[in-house]
């Protein structure tokens, strides 16, 4: 595009004919908009316009795999879940060799809900560009919240060694204490929290865990202070309130802890350790007829607690005599057990589901449709249920439309 530039001011400047220069106009119509364009505005803060750009620059050339990287993570930070996938996966298509494009659909993925479907972009970024710092961490925060703490362990090193003193680094040190306190080697977990707070002061998410690591080791002072640090960067956080409370109250602070205990209760009502520790500050503190409500309601929680978990276990067995039911093609006996299960359950979205997919299958539509709704309320992000809907709606029974 450069050098068509070049060579039509050549052509102004001298005086070629006006043919040329007609062909020239029209080879700068023909190039239309620029992935450049839409970085400019983009940088400019005008996301919505770079957005536009874009949608443009991949109507008029599908194949324009970096106008489809960008625009799936404008869609992404701006929470389109279905769409940013639906880009970055073609990107990735396009350019199956790229790691970037590779790490930007497992972002999109693992930020809309599949973590489990994010690791394959993450290893395949990784594989093609070993020397990704990102994706290493990617891949390593994936595999942590699956369990794998020894298969994340080797990429977070690796990210750690690439990234060095850089501020990013925080993170993996973060991740890789997590690995650590695991395995109970809580000195090592407290290096490395060390280390991630030096990087970046403001990780309040770190601070609180070193405070914990601390508190472990019997350091008791320096607990104290890393709460605190969690306390003042993230002061609506009900795990930094509770456990400062807390140590403030095994220090015998019970009138300092009683603040603090309070502020984690209202961020966090149904925290039974805030509750707890409440309780017991209260006392501490002289103050009985208000620990006594507060243990009403702690008692108040633990029995609806088990009630929960008991209906729960129910939906889950329920739910498994209709799978078995289904399998056996007795489908509207199979319908009631997911019905008896969704009414002990509402919120256990994959009882919901084949709920709602028995209803359809039984041409019961408005109601499998409402179903699968109710669903992504539950879970907005679920990119497999807002697909059903989609199917569903698309497919409608005669008489509906």
């Amino acid at each position: 595009m450069g050098n068509s530039r070049i060579a039509c001011a050549k052509a102004r400047s001298s005086g070629l004919l006006l043919s040329l220069l007609l062909a020239c106009a029209m080879l700068a119509l023909a190039q239309g908009p620029s992935v450049e364009e839409a970085w400019d505005l983009l940088s400019n803060g005008h996301r919505t316009e770079a957005a536009q750009l874009l949608y443009k620059i991949v109507q008029d050339h599908p194949r324009d795999a970096d106008a489809r990287l960008l625009l799936g993570s404008i869609l992404m930070e701006e929470g389109n879940g279905s769409e940013s996938i639906a880009q970055l996966t073609e990107a990735v298509r396009l350019r199956p060799d790229s790691a970037k494009a590779q790490n930007a659909l497992g972002e999109a993925l693992n930020a809309f809900g599949d973590s489990e479907a994010a690791l394959s972009p993450f290893e395949k970024a990784v594989a093609l560009n070993p020397d990704f710092a990102t994706a290493q961490v990617n891949l390593g925060l994936i595999l942590l919240k699956s369990g794998g703490y020894l298969q994340a362990q080797p990429h977070l090193d690796r990210a750690i060694e690439l990234m060095g003193e850089n501020p990013d680094a925080a993170f993996p040190h973060y991740l890789r204490a997590k690995i650590y306190t695991e395995r109970g080697q809580v000195k090592r977990a407290a290096t490395d929290l060390e280390q991630a707070v030096s990087l970046d002061p403001h990780f309040a998410e770190a601070w609180s865990d070193l405070g914990e690591a601390r508190k472990t080791l019997l350091n008791d002072a320096g607990a104290l202070a890393a709460f605190e640090k969690a306390v003042d960067f993230a002061p609506e956080d009900p795990v930094a309130q509770t456990r400062l409370g807390s140590e403030f109250l095994d220090q015998g602070k019970a009138q300092l802890a009683l603040p603090h205990l309070e502020e984690a209760v209202r961020l966090d009502p149904e925290s039974q350790s805030a509750m707890y520790n409440l309780e017991r500050a209260l006392q501490e503190a002289g103050h009985p007829t208000e620990a006594e409500a507060a243990r009403r309601k702690l008692t108040a929680m633990l029995r609806q607690k088990d009630e929960v978990d008991q209906n729960a276990f129910k939906a889950v067995q329920l739910n498994d005599q209709g799978a078995a039911l289904e399998k056996a093609g007795k489908l509207p006996q199979a319908l009631e057990k997911y019905r008896e299960a969704v009414e002990l359950d509402p919120e256990h979205v994959g009882i919901r589901v084949n709920f709602a997919a028995a209803l359809l299958r039984l041409g019961q539509w408005d109601q499998g449709v409402r179903e699968l709704r109710e669903v992504l309320k539950i879970d907005p992000n679920n990119l497999a249920v807002q697909k059903a809907l989609a199917e569903a709606l698309a497919h409608p029974p005669r008489g509906t439309q």
